[in-house]
């Protein structure tokens, strides 16, 4: 299983970036998706989920109104479009799936499958 994070990059405080997440070795409609990120000297913390349709999406306060996941089970790769980017958002956001009956979509223990991060810096 693989799952493989782009899209990170540099940009100005209120741009915008949209960060990938392909994933192979899994049948992606089996999962549900999250993001998460970790910052300079904080600990890692959700960002945003989506459940295995994509029927159901959830967001963490500090990204929510600026933030969309969604997701293509066909081309088993997931999004997260971030706009108004803040100097705050800056992380190396993460990839990570989870059996879809599994509850605690916030909870990174309740991950199995997780990407390698992709790294955003946002200059203010």
């Amino acid at each position: 299983v693989q799952l493989q994070a782009s899209g990170g990059g540099s940009v100005q405080a209120g741009g915008s970036l949209r960060l990938s997440c392909e994933v192979s070795g899994l049948t992606l409609s089996n999962y549900d998706m999250g993001w998460f990120r970790q910052g300079p000297g904080i600990e890692r913390e959700f960002v945003a989920t989506i459940s295995w349709s994509g029927g159901s999406t959830d967001y963490a306060g500090s990204v929510k109104g600026r933030s969309t996941i969604f997701r293509d089970n066909v081309k088993n790769t997931v999004y997260l479009q971030m706009n108004s980017l803040k100097p705050e958002d800056t992380a190396v956001y993460y990839c990570a799936a989870k059996v879809r009956y599994i509850r605690g979509k916030y909870e990174e223990s309740k991950y199995t499958y997780w990407g390698q991060g992709t790294l955003v810096t946002v200059s203010s």
